[in-house]
């Protein structure tokens, strides 16, 4: 497993959150992600044998917020 940590400048509130947390949770190989408004970050732990950063980024950005570069 591994685990990042993504700046997610557009996120505000739990809402913004729980949004990114059901979006990215949804691919296979995510086991947790958590996300604090006030730092604006966002960490994934996850399997990269399943999924990869690109997707998770990609899953953030389809769902309205994403990571900063």
């Amino acid at each position: 497993m591994e685990t990042t940590t993504l700046k997610a400048p557009d996120i505000s509130c739990m809402h913004c959150v729980g949004a990114i947390k059901r979006a990215v949770s949804k691919l296979e190989g995510v086991s947790s992600v958590e996300g604090d408004p006030t730092t604006k970050e966002i960490k994934v732990t996850f399997d990269p044998a399943r999924v990869n950063l690109s997707h998770i980024k990609e899953a953030m950005v389809e769902e309205g917020y994403p990571p900063a570069s």
